[in-house]
């Protein structure tokens, strides 16, 4: 067996999704189970190099965890013939930039979402990484996730006949950091930072219906400031500049209708975290992070509204649950794995930057949606 180093820049992991999903659960995790078989003899050794403005912050995940590579100078990293592949997992405004470097360098692009603040530049992004020739990859973890597939499944298995819509929740109340300390980081909700639950949430939307329902074609969206002033992670208060709840109305080629509700401002009242129901006509689902129910148009009971009468009967109770059948790995690992046999084996990947601008256009479109008022139509982009 012949052990292949690959060298990874990892910029961006003191972050949450960084640290946890993508040094801890994926890099590390393959280094945990020996590496990645490509199944030609050949064994991936992932090595990364942790690179972020923080030295201290850098040298102690460093010794946490065993590694030995870190640097504050992207420049330096980047100019490393050593260093194969480039991942950015920093703050989204100062994303653009580090990728423009990365391609320039001929490094293989990995990042996560969004790619850019606005179209142009992650449409300028995929010109670029595809006139230079090298491999880019764009995180799309929902794809990933064990309800997700299950739901593929299904999909694929024609249950649903004629998919008519969709319906998304997704949110949680993130506490406002003054009396208990907010979930996530206060840069989310400036806008000037980047922030804003649209620019977040609606590329995640874009590849989930995309991939499995149809390309949108209309977004319909309000987004909204609910919580218009939060405490930093010093305990300081400023004011929330950026949108923390949309809702949105996707038309999909083929004629199905989603509706996502997107928020950090609701208290959670369902299974899961997020929730898709799908309905067809044949049978409908009801997808989230995990779990699957299903319930077939044969088995679908005949509800008669009469609120006069107590129900007598849960409706929960008359679904059915989708088995695993398989066992389901970290959706970020899976990926990381996808990405890496496409940059050594040329395996087929196609969540790429392009992919990535799609996510960007969606987010863009929502935001022109919600400020003027008006169904906007999502033209088709290419480079």
């Amino acid at each position: 067996m012949n052990r292949k180093t690959v060298r990874i820049a990892m910029n961006g992991v003191t972050g949450r999704m960084g640290y946890r999903q993508h040094l801890v659960r994926s890099i590390l995790a393959l280094r945990e189970q020996g590496g990645l078989d490509l199944g030609d003899g050949t064994v991936l050794w992932p090595e990364p190099v942790l690179v972020g403005r923080r030295e201290h912050a850098l040298r102690a995940l460093a010794e946490r965890h065993g590694l030995e590579h870190v640097s504050t100078d992207v420049d330096a990293v980047l100019a490393d013939p050593a260093v194969d592949i480039y991942f950015d997992a920093q703050v989204t405004s100062a994303r653009e930039e580090a990728v423009r470097k990365a391609i320039a360098a001929g490094k293989h692009v990995y990042t996560e979402k969004p790619t850019a603040t606005g179209l142009e530049a992650a449409l300028e992004l995929a010109r670029l990484a595809r006139d230079a020739g090298i491999k880019h990859g764009v995180v799309q973890d929902k794809l990933f996730l064990p309800g997700l597939l299950k739901l593929k499944r299904l999909i694929d298995g024609g249950f649903f006949g004629r998919v008519l819509s969709v319906r998304g929740e997704f949110g949680y109340w993130v506490f406002e950091g003054d009396w208990q300390p907010a979930q996530r980081p206060s840069w989310n909700y400036r806008a000037e930072d980047g922030g804003g639950i649209v620019v977040d949430m609606f590329p995640h939307w874009e590849y989930v219906l995309h991939e499995l329902f149809g390309r949108v074609k209309s977004v319909q969206a309000v987004a909204t400031t609910h919580i218009p002033r939060r405490w930093d992670e010093n305990g300081k208060p400023y004011d929330a500049t950026a949108d923390d709840a949309a809702y949105g109305i996707f038309e999909l080629d083929g004629g199905a209708v989603a509706q996502i509700n997107s928020s950090w401002a609701v208290r959670v009242n369902r299974d899961e975290l997020v929730e898709f129901q799908v309905d067809g006509t044949e049978g409908s689902a009801v997808a989230g992070l995990r779990t699957c129910r299903v319930q077939h148009r044969s088995a679908t009971p005949k509800p008669v509204w009469n609120p006069d009468v107590p129900a007598t009967y849960a409706f929960r109770d008359q679904w059915q649950e989708v088995p695993d059948n398989a066992e389901f790995d970290n959706g970020f690992k899976a990926q990381w794995e996808l990405f890496l046999r496409h940059v050594h084996a040329d395996a087929p990947y196609h969540w790429d930057l392009l992919a990535g601008a799609r996510g960007v256009q969606l987010a863009e479109l929502g935001l022109k949606s919600s400020a003027e008022g008006r169904r906007v139509d999502v033209p088709e982009i290419a480079l």
